[in-house]
């Protein structure tokens, strides 16, 4: 396919082929996390107003930029990563295009589409659903073995066997972090300056957690069946009963105080005063996990130990910068999969530049 004409063609349908796949990644990455269907209502709505958007005025980048980023219904403001989202899949759809060959950009093309849904929803959300990370293992390991090349190997039980146990290092790699993380830095103390309010107020099947001005999601807390937060207070009151200075000792579903145990089903409102906050904390979410065996289903087990690597001193660099411009609230969260999902980019289009770089440099001639 030398001929210009036909490489402008085609590049021009993976770009407008990529911003078409990522109007509809715009979909599942507003609907999954609200367990919402892809596909029904089929049609796009405003997330304001509901109403369904007409396709003439659901076009992809074009619509956007002409609405100047509105609702053409009510008006309201359609948020900029709509625009970025379905320009960024059509780079890279493009990129794949110009670097690889066919049967290769077509696998790529889904790779990429998992990884950019993965990463929205956790910048958003902080969680990658199952669907997505599942479901990316689950078509890595088919893409591994219509397309073995992924897999350096023109063999398709060697690809799907490649596949399989990469994905199964990146899981297990991680949940060695996991719980060395858990056990080396499982619980965070925190002191106050001076006495500080709290409340505990329930919230449907879930509750509100204010101390000060931080405010947070009581089920944010709590990741495993053990996990315990301490209070220790000036005072503390619990629906109607009242309790001096002590220590409330809370799991997810109850709290124990003075001998007495309440289960959170039957408490509307905790309230206080405290000096002293203990959290437990996990290094990161079980999706990570999956989303890192998802990037070792469709690149092997090299793109997953430079994945992690290239994304843990991404998130290091990005923390440090967030502690130097201003002040990290305790109750902060960073997502840890789009920085696997920039290392697996990295990995896809300059894995091999990298490695000649590395063996160059350990065994320089």
């Amino acid at each position: 396919m030398d001929n210009p004409i036909y490489q402008f063609l085609f590049s021009a349908f993976a770009f407008v082929l990529g911003a078409a796949v990522g109007s509809f990644l715009n979909v599942c990455i507003y609907r999954l996390p609200l367990d919402l269907s892809v596909d029904e209502p089929r049609r796009s709505f405003c997330p304001a107003c509901k109403k369904p958007i007409p396709w003439h005025l659901n076009l992809p980048l074009i619509s956007w930029l002409v609405l100047q980023g509105r609702c053409a219904n009510c008006g309201s403001k359609i948020a900029f990563r709509y625009f970025a989202v379905e320009f960024l899949t059509a780079l890279l759809f493009l990129a794949i295009w110009q670097s690889f060959s066919w049967p290769m950009a077509i696998a790529y093309w889904i790779f990429i589409s998992f990884l950019i849904i993965g990463t929205f929803i956790d910048f958003e959300h902080f969680i990658i659903p199952d669907r997505v990370t599942i479901g990316g293992i689950i078509a890595g390991f088919v893409a591994s073995i219509a397309v073995p090349v992924l897999m350096d190997t023109d063999s398709r039980i060697a690809a799907g066997i490649r596949s399989a146990l990469a994905a199964a290092l990146g899981y297990l790699i991680l949940l060695l972090v996991l719980e060395a993380g858990k056990i080396a830095f499982g619980k965070k103390r925190i002191r106050f300056d001076a006495p500080t309010p709290f409340t505990w107020k329930k919230q449907g099947d879930d509750a509100d957690f204010v101390v000060g001005s931080e405010q947070s999601l009581w089920s944010d807390h709590f990741a495993r069946e053990k996990d315990r937060l301490l209070l220790s207070c000036d005072e503390a009151r619990i629906d109607n009963h009242a309790f001096g200075n002590t220590t409330l000792d809370f799991h997810h579903d109850r709290v124990a105080v003075e001998g007495h145990e309440f289960m959170l089903d039957n408490v509307a409102e905790i309230s206080g005063v405290v000096r002293e906050l203990q959290i437990p904390r996990e290094a990161m979410g079980r999706g990570d996990l999956k989303f890192l065996a998802a990037i070792g289903a469709f690149l092997g087990w090299r793109a997953v130990l430079f994945s992690l690597f290239a994304g843990s001193l991404l998130g290091s660099i990005v923390g440090l910068i967030t502690l130097v411009v201003g002040k990290r609230v305790w109750s902060a969260k960073l997502p840890f999969g789009p920085y696997l999902a920039f290392g697996a980019l990295s990995w896809l289009f300059f894995g091999d530049a990298f490695l000649r770089w590395y063996f160059g440099f350990v065994n320089p001639q």
